[in-house]
């Protein structure tokens, strides 16, 4: 926890500790990763420890993102770890990844975000689906941070259904010319580049990279957000924006490009989730030694124990369940609906252990000398977006029965 309060003969002194998280291993998963794999880990851990916890409270408080922190996540390798080296990259496998997100996660959900956004929804369709041009002009500087990306999907009338988008282009020669508009885009305030999915005169959905600049963009803030409140979000308007024709995707049409995005974001959350989930355990289990209550520490009533159990339970699971589908994605083996089911289960089970963490704190759960109550209120956004609960709820019914319930 970054902060306790203890009580001491009657009186109540606030005292400011540093971030002392440690990792919960309960069942010893460290022996199934490699040496590089816990190196990895543990720096993003201790960059974490020193350069977000100290800030990211009150960042939160203040509905900021914290800029400052962008070159020294690309510094520990959060932005495109998975990209070749040859575009900077980190050329590191998918575990290597998830254990990346799960440790910025701990920090904070939002900044999670920001790095999910630039590798898995900028860096990766650029690699995947771009042009050798379009990799070599904008991939390094994205890995640096030099560059950072948002990734334009949703909209006002479609969220779950995106296929019923109206953002929209034209042919006009060498260049296209792009209208409509994006919502819930993390990363919109400042990005440089916007990976935008939009239908061209056939009516087939296209990518195409939107530069910061061009006459007729425009990047509004959302505020007012209860939720994810040290990330920048906001829209994405086109309002007769001239693109040119080298900055569509050249062959990837239809939602396989924006939906094989998700499915990295997605599997990015699933690792990062178990992060938030291990930080309010982590502090509810410190708490839990120090608060006395009735002459003794409240971890000692079984009530409490009880929570704390069931807490590091669902945790291993979830750990269990990240692990197996890293190994499954780095032998390009894991499966859409593979990665639906450990998106929806880790931050459902992420919020569960947030919300009985904050009872056990009490009335301490809800201020923000405690990280509890950030995360639970982050984890509202993350259970929603890349595909809701019910939705990924619906994409494990239909692999399971082979019957469509979307439609």
């Amino acid at each position: 926890m970054r902060g306790k309060r203890v009580s001491r003969k009657g009186s109540k002194q606030n005292i400011m500790a540093k971030d002392r998280f440690q990792g919960h291993d309960y069942y010893l998963m460290d022996e199934l990763l490699t040496e590089e794999h816990r190196l990895i880990r543990d720096s993003v851990r201790e960059w974490i420890k020193r350069d977000v916890s100290p800030i990211i409270e009150d960042f939160a408080q203040r509905a900021e993102f914290p800029t400052q922190i962008i070159k020294g996540l690309a510094e520990v390798g959060a932005f495109g770890p998975y990209i070749p080296t040859e575009y900077g990259g980190g050329g590191l496998d998918q575990i290597s990844y998830g254990l990346i997100m799960q440790e910025v996660e701990r920090g904070d959900s939002g900044v999670r975000s920001t790095a999910s956004v630039q590798s898995s929804l900028v860096m990766y369709p650029i690699y995947t689906y771009g042009t050798e041009e379009q990799r070599k002009k904008y991939l390094p500087k994205l890995a640096s941070g030099e560059m950072m990306g948002c990734f334009g999907l949703t909209e006002p009338d479609h969220g779950s259904n995106p296929s019923g988008m109206t953002t929209h282009y034209t042919d006009a020669g060498d260049h296209v010319i792009l209208n409509g508009a994006k919502m819930w885009i993390s990363n919109s305030p400042f990005a440089d580049i916007a990976v935008v999915w939009a239908k061209d005169e056939n009516g087939d959905i296209r990518g195409l990279v939107v530069e910061r600049g061009m006459e007729g963009f425009s990047t509004p803030e959302t505020h007012n957000k209860w939720s994810l409140r040290a990330s920048a979000t906001g829209e994405l308007v086109f309002d007769n924006v001239k693109v040119p024709k080298e900055n569509i995707f050249p062959t990837i049409k239809g939602l396989k490009g924006p939906l094989g995005c998700l499915n990295s974001a997605r599997y990015g959350i699933a690792w990062g989730a178990i992060g938030a989930a291990m930080d309010c355990y982590d502090t509810a289990l410190r708490y839990s030694q120090e608060r006395m209550q009735f002459g003794r520490p409240i971890g000692g009533f079984q009530l409490q124990q009880k929570k704390l159990a069931e807490m590091i339970t669902e945790i291993t699971k979830a750990q269990l369940l990240t692990w197996r589908l890293g190994v499954l994605k780095n032998e390009n083996r894991a499966t859409p609906a593979q990665i639906s089911m450990a998106k929806r289960n880790n931050v459902n089970m992420a919020l569960q252990i947030a919300r009985e963490a904050r009872q056990m704190l009490g009335g301490m759960g809800i201020t923000g000398e405690y990280p509890i109550m950030r995360h639970m209120m982050n984890l509202e956004s993350v259970v929603t977006y890349e595909g809701t609960h019910d939705i990924h709820l619906l994409i494990t019914g239909m692999d399971v029965t082979g019957f469509n319930a979307f439609t």
